[in-house]
Formats: structure tokens, C-alpha cells, sequence
């Protein structure tokens, strides 16, 4: 893209002050639409040190109510905390929240760039990370964002002029860094490096917009009109459906919740008693090696009310390190969570390398509840399967252990167990008027989750049904299936694949922001 880069014809002093004023008062007429159609726009700063990003960026907040904007610098490194999340996790929990601007000062593209200068990134972890960033872009256009992406391309000769500039100046001396006069030398390999990341990410949902930087106020009426016909744009796609994209990964048969049998699934006191000992015994055992290892460790539950959920997740939790897990209640999105793409609330709650996250109710809400109860769209809920799948896909090649739990009762159980609630005081807090409401509907979120398992139950995050008739049956096959799925992650040689990104671009780079 940079190779094949044609300039636009700069416009003389007089119209580009014109044309100038009038792309600012469009955009400050934008500000009350896209409050109240809800649309939240990402803005991303990219270039050649010295290039104007910061000027241009300055020019056009002025224009905007500080109210509804938020700036983001991703300048420098991942800190030793933020590597041990997934490669996009410090991204994506800076998205904007609807009906606001968040401006990004660089976003994913530099540490990608970096790690490929610096030797950190190999070709197959470029594929991958470009991959999960072309998913993430889609993902966030399909959900009604609008991201814009800048380049800011200027010279090798003319950053040369500006660097010596600004290193001439004692006021403004520290603004020239050691990476910006590496940058200027090996200015081929970092043309070569950066135009292949373009064409790579240059996707028409989010396309890259190249800027003739040379002069500040042409490159902010560049970027100005570039931003305006965006948002124009949005606005009027804002309503339209998005089409649905057919699932890309192997999936397991499922042959629905009706072929499960819940008979003879049951345990005696006695053996549950001495199973529920050596199971935990052994979990906590792994949960050291886990750390050591730096896996990190994702448990979903989703089931049936009344099936049993906390019970279950109790005895996984007591065989823990409380150091080193967190159980994650999942209720109604908040309203600063409701703002956002609906999986930037699961985004926020992952667990560190070596740790473990445990969920009470999932981001499957999305294709069941929201489905049913009317919270989302039909586009919506059918896109999200192939989301979640990408998510988890992402979640999976980061080197996390998914095991995602069905707690599956019979309609006559949980009758039983509503009333046993409903008569007992102190499990009354238990029963609601939701859960009786919700079993009215059983057979239709009998209808969601069999839709819901059977497009989700990839090979790498398949689906656990427990059988949850006999609660103490249930408990023991979920000790059994996380400790066969962790033991799984440790039997492969070496680091594990988190903790191995992790270290080498600690090592390799403690970055090229290392020039």
C-alpha cells in the first residue's frame, strides 16, 4: 500500500483554510448524531515517527465535546502484567463505549510491527496475531462500530529534516527517541515491514486511509474528510442487518440434549465422599503446576436453573489456591458493559497466565436469554455463534485450557427443586419470579441451547454436558473433566504457548521500543 501510495494534489493556502473550516464544523455537527444513534467510532493514529500523528490529533478534538472522547496511547510496551493477558486483551478493553469517540495513539498494528523488526515475531505468530486482528475489526464493524484507521506516511529524507529539527531544539529535544532514529536508518526494512501489515489488515469493513503527512493541516483536512465521510457513512448503515458468516472450525456432533440419559448417572455417599478427596487433592496439585507452567485455565458454566451450577463450581473452587483463580458471577450487563460489544465484559474478567477464571454464566447469554427474551436482534444472536467461536479460537491459540460445562437436569427435577426452594426460608433468596418465567420457556431455550451447543462444540472448546439429576455425580465428572483437560495442556513439551509468547518478547524485544 505505502509502495503504491499516489498523493492527492494539495489544495492552495486559501481554499485548504476553507475546506478546512468547513470539514470542522461537519464534524462538530456529527457529535449529537452519533450520541443518539449510539455509535461508537475508534479512531486509530498510525506512522513514521515524527510524522504529525500527535498535532493532527490535537486539531481535531478541539472540535469535540470532551465529554464524549477519550484518547488512548499504546506507545510503549506491554507491562510485564498486560503480557500476561492475550495479545489483543489491552486493546480491546480500551474500546469506546456507544455514542462516543476513543482515539488510539497508535493501537495493535506497532506491537505487531515491533515484534516483527525485532526478531520476536516469527511468521507464524504474524499470521496468527494479524488473523485475530482482522477478526476483532470485523467483529467490532458487525456490531455497529465504526473504526477508522490513519497511516501517517512521510519520507525517509523529510523524518530525517524533522528529526534533526526538533533534536536542534533543547525544548524540544526529548521528543526525538532512540526508536524513532533507529526507525529513520533501517527506514526500508520498516517500509517493507509496515506496508506488508497494511495490505495484510486492509479489510473494507475497517480499510487503511494513507495520509500525506508532509504538511499538519493538510494531513487534518486528509484525515478530517477521510472521518466525516466515515461517519456519514455509519450513520445511514447503522440500522442494516449484517450478514451472517458461515463457521470456519471442526466442530463435534451433537445429537441434543434429548439423547442425553440422566439415569444410573448417581453416586453413593460413600463414593462421592472418597472421590470428591483424591479429585481435589489432585486439582490442587495441578493448580501449582498450572502456575508454574503459566497456563491460563477458562471454566464456563451454563446450565438449566436449579441444575446445580454453584454447587458444582464450589468443590472446583475448593481444591484451588485462592490466589490464583477468580469465579466470575455473570448477571445483567451493567449499563457502562451494555455500551460496549457485548463480549468486552468477558474480555475484562481473563485470567493471568497461571491463573484460572471461573464463570457463572457465560457470554452464551448472547444465543440464549438475549435470544429469547428479545435483548438483541435476530442478526445479532445468529452472528454470535461464529463471534464466540472466533473468540474462543483466539482465546485457544493465546494457549488457554477452555472447558465449557451444560448442567442438564430433567423438567421434573427442577420442579422439585423450585419447590424445595420455594418452601425452605432460608433457600427462598434462591427462587425468583424470573425462574419460574424462564420455566415456562423451557422448551424453547430447550430449542437455544441444542442450536447453541451443536454451532459452538468446536474440537479445540467442545461442550461438557453434566448430568445433574444426582448433584454429587455431577460434581465428580466436572472435577474429572478439567483435571483430564489440564493435565493435557501439561503433557506438552515445553512452555506453554502463553507463557512462551510471554518470554520471548520480553526477551527479545524488552522491545524495539529497544531501538
Amino acid at each position: 500500500m505505502l509502495n503504491d501510495f499516489v498523493k492527492a494534489a494539495r489544495p492552495g493556502t486559501e481554499e485548504l483554510r476553507a475546506r478546512l473550516k468547513a470539514e470542522e464544523e461537519k464534524l462538530f455537527g456529527f457529535q449529537m448524531k452519533i450520541k443518539e444513534a449510539r455509535l461508537p467510532v475508534m479512531v486509530i493514529f498510525e506512522g513514521w515517527g515524527s510524522a504529525g500523528k500527535g498535532s493532527v490529533l490535537g486539531s481535531l478534538i478541539k472540535e469535540i465535546d470532551p465529554r464524549i472522547f477519550r484518547v488512548s496511547s499504546m506507545e510503549k510496551a506491554p507491562s510485564e502484567d498486560e503480557k500476561r493477558y492475550p495479545f489483543l486483551y489491552r486493546y480491546f478493553t480500551e474500546i469506546p463505549e456507544a455514542g462516543k469517540f476513543q482515539f488510539f495513539d497508535t493501537c495493535w498494528m506497532k506491537e505487531v510491527t515491533v515484534g516483527v523488526l525485532s526478531g520476536a515475531l516469527g511468521k507464524k505468530d504474524y499470521e496468527e496475531r494479524v488473523r485475530s486482528i482482522n477478526l476483532t475489526e470485523r467483529q467490532l464493524t458487525d456490531n455497529g462500530y465504526l473504526v477508522m484507521k490513519f497511516f501517517f506516511h512521510i519520507g525517509r529524507k523529510e523524518q530525517r529534516k524533522r528529526l534533526e529539527g526538533l533534536s536542534d531544539n533543547k525544548d524540544t529535544k526529548w521528543r526525538v527517541s532512540k526508536e524513532d532514529l533507529w526507525e529513520n536508518k533501517h527506514y526500508k526494512d520498516c517500509l517493507a515491514v509496515y506496508d506488508k501489515y497494511l495490505t495484510d489488515t486492509n479489510r473494507s469493513a475497517a480499510p487503511w486511509y494513507i495520509i500525506d503527512a508532509k504538511d499538519k493541516k493538510w494531513a487534518t483536512l486528509q484525515v478530517l474528510q477521510f472521518l466525516n465521510q466515515g461517519i456519514d457513512t455509519a450513520l445511514k448503515n447503522h440500522s442494516l442487518a449484517v450478514p451472517v458468516i458461515q463457521n470456519v472450525y471442526p466442530l463435534e456432533e451433537f445429537d441434543g440434549l434429548s439423547s442425553i440419559s440422566l439415569e444410573d448417572k448417581t453416586l453413593t455417599e460413600a463414593e462421592y465422599k472418597q472421590k470428591l478427596d483424591e479429585l481435589q487433592k489432585e486439582l490442587k496439585e495441578l493448580h501449582n503446576r498450572l502456575y508454574k507452567k503459566k497456563v491460563p485455565v477458562i471454566i464456563a458454566y451454563e446450565g438449566w436453573d436449579a441444575a446445580g451450577k454453584g454447587g458444582n463450581i464450589k468443590r472446583i473452587a475448593g481444591a484451588l489456591d485462592p490466589r490464583g483463580y477468580t469465579v466470575h458471577p455473570i448477571a445483567s450487563p451493567e449499563p457502562h458493559e451494555k455500551a460496549r460489544h457485548y463480549l468486552w465484559r468477558f474480555w475484562t474478567r481473563l485470567p493471568k497466565t497461571g491463573h484460572i477464571a471461573i464463570f457463572d454464566r457465560t457470554w452464551y447469554g448472547r444465543v440464549m436469554v438475549e435470544r429469547l427474551e428479545g435483548f438483541c436482534s435476530e442478526n445479532d444472536w445468529q452472528r454470535a455463534y461464529n463471534e464466540i467461536n472466533e473468540f474462543e479460537y483466539i482465546l485457544n491459540s493465546w494457549g488457554a485450557v477452555i472447558v465449557k460445562f451444560w448442567v442438564q437436569i430433567d423438567k421434573d427435577t427442577q420442579l422439585e427443586r423450585f419447590n424445595d426452594r420455594r418452601n425452605d426460608p432460608e433457600k427462598q433468596w434462591k427462587i425468583t419470579d424470573e425462574d419460574w418465567r424462564n420455566r415456562e420457556k423451557w422448551d424453547l431455550y430447550e430449542k437455544a441451547v441444542n442450536e447453541m451447543i451443536v454451532k459452538t462444540n468446536t474440537s479445540f472448546a467442545p461442550w461438557h454436558i453434566l448430568e445433574s439429576v444426582d448433584k454429587k455425580y455431577a460434581r465428580i465428572k466436572a472435577l474429572e473433566t478439567v483435571i483430564a483437560a489440564i493435565k493435557k495442556a501439561l503433557k506438552k513439551d515445553g512452555p506453554s504457548p502463553a507463557a512462551s509468547k510471554e518470554k520471548e518478547t520480553r526477551t527479545k524485544s524488552e522491545y524495539l521500543y529497544i531501538f
